[in-house]
């Protein structure tokens, strides 16, 4: 099992940036494939970017495609997700995800573990 913390969320104007860092607790991680979700008030939990443990590969939302960095540290047992150019409408809860696998995963229910989320707001 892995246990997930998220930080770095915060409030910042449009334009800035943030880093969010996700660090993972247990053995093993550098097994798992890692996610970034977001979730709006009345909206479903969206993809954001994802990881294959050996950082071999990513994949993006369109939306953040270019702005979005994801990168992990296996030997900090951390997964960073550097937030650039950031806009209102990337204001959510940003959560972190994992699954013990060796491909890229972006749908919500294949991740088996969650941490509990940080709070992005972007104003205008």
């Amino acid at each position: 099992q892995v246990q997930l913390v998220e930080s770095g969320g915060g409030w910042v104007q449009a334009g800035g940036s943030l880093r969010l860092s996700c660090a993972a607790s247990g053995r093993a991680f550098s097994s798992y494939t890692m996610g970034w979700f977001r979730q709006a008030p009345g909206k479903e939990r969206e993809f954001v970017a994802a990881i294959t443990r050996s950082s071999g590969s990513t994949d993006y939302a369109d939306s953040v495609k270019g702005r979005f960095p994801i990168s992990r540290d296996n030997a900090k047992n951390t997964v960073y997700l550097q937030m650039n150019s950031l806009k209102p409408e990337d204001t959510a809860v940003y959560y972190c995800a994992a699954r013990r696998t060796f491909v890229l995963v972006s749908t919500p229910n294949e991740y088996g573990y969650w941490g509990q989320g940080t709070q992005v707001t972007v104003s205008s």
